[in-house]
C-alpha cells in the first residue's frame, strides 16, 4: 500500500487523486487554549481569540505516535512536512521513520523537508501523486520530487504580525506598527525554510505588484499556482486575476487556509506557491 502523509500545515484534508493520504493534525496553544489544526478546528473563534490574545502563544508538533499512526499498514510512504526552519515536525516525523522501519524492514519512507509550508507543500504532495499515478518507482519518485522542489517558491502578504510577535519571531513594536499603519507585508520562505519579509506596502495593488516582480525575478512565466487566504478570498481572487493578466497563467487554484497557517498568516493574509522554471 502507498501512502502520502503531511503535516497539517499542507492545508489538506483530502489529496485529489489520492486514496490514502492523511494530515496528522499540529497544535496551536496560548496558556489558556489548546487548538488541533483538524477538520473540526472552528477557524473563526480561533482567529478571533487570538487577535485579542495578549499572552504567549505557540504551535506544537506532532509526536512520533501521531506519525507513526498515519503511517500503520502502508509499505511506501510519502511524508512532506513543515519547515524545519520553524519546526521540530520534520525531525518528529523522521524519528517517527526511524521506528516504522525497525519493525518493518521491507517498508520504503521518504520524508520531505518542504523548508516551506502551506501552498508550496500543496504543491509538492501533488507533484508525489501525479508521479507515483504515472507509475514511477521509489527512487525515481525520489529523484524527481528533488528536482521539482528546487524550482518552487512560496511568497506571503501579511496584514497583521501579532502572532509572530507573540510567537517570539518578530519584534512586538514592528508588529505593533505593522497594525496600526495598515502595511501590507511581503515576504518569502528564505531558502534555509525562515520566514524572510522583503517588501512593505501600504496598498493591496502595491503588495501584488511587488509580489509578481519578486515572482518574475525567481523565473515564473505562468505555471502552476496555489493561493490559500486566511479568511480574505476577495484578496486572493484579486492576487489570482493580477497573476493571470500578467503572466497568463491557467493553472490557478484559490482556497481558505486551515489552522496552522493562518495561525502565523492570520486573517487578512494570503500565502502564494508557484513553480518557477
Amino acid at each position: 500500500m502507498v501512502k502520502f502523509v503531511a503535516d497539517s500545515s499542507c492545508d489538506l484534508f483530502e489529496l485529489p487523486g489520492v486514496e490514502h493520504f492523511t494530515a496528522v493534525p499540529l497544535i496551536i496553544s496560548t496558556e489558556e487554549r489548546t487548538y488541533q489544526d483538524d477538520m473540526n478546528l472552528d477557524l473563526h473563534e480561533m482567529l478571533d481569540y487570538l487577535a485579542s490574545y495578549r499572552g504567549r502563544s505557540y504551535t506544537a508538533c506532532p509526536s512520533p505516535d501521531g506519525w507513526l499512526q498515519a503511517f500503520d499498514g502502508a509499505d511506501e510512504i510519502y511524508v512532506v512536512t513543515i519547515t524545519s526552519g520553524l519546526s521540530g515536525t520534520c525531525a518528529s516525523a523522521n524519528v517517527a521513520k526511524e521506528m516504522y522501519l525497525s519493525e518493518h524492514p521491507e517498508a520504503k519512507i521518504l520524508v520531505i523537508d518542504s523548508l516551506s509550508t502551506g501552498p508550496e507543500m500543496r504543491m509538492i504532495l501533488e507533484k508525489l501523486a501525479e508521479l507515483k499515478n504515472l507509475g514511477k518507482s521509489f527512487e525515481e519518485v525520489e529523484k524527481e520530487i528533488a528536482d521539482y522542489m528546487a524550482n518552487t517558491h512560496l511568497y506571503f502578504v501579511l496584514k497583521s504580525l501579532h502572532n509572530l510577535s507573540q510567537n517570539g519571531r518578530v519584534n512586538k513594536i514592528v508588529a505593533s506598527a505593522v497594525g496600526i499603519l495598515h502595511i501590507n507585508i511581503l515576504g518569502i520562505a528564505s531558502p534555509e525554510g525562515t520566514i524572510a519579509p522583503i517588501n512593505k506596502c501600504r496598498s493591496e495593488k502595491k503588495v501584488i505588484e511587488a509580489m509578481m516582480d519578486e515572482m518574475a525575478a525567481a523565473g515564473y512565466k505562468g505555471a502552476k499556482l496555489r493561493i490559500a487566504h486566511v479568511e480574505n478570498e476577495e484578496f486572493a481572487t484579486r492576487a489570482a486575476e493580477a497573476i493571470r493578466n500578467r503572466f497568463g497563467t491557467a493553472d490557478i487554484l484559490v482556497y481558505p487556509s486551515t489552522g496552522l497557517c493562518s495561525f502565523y498568516a492570520e486573517r487578512g493574509g494570503i500565502l502564494i506557491g508557484c513553480e518557477c522554471k
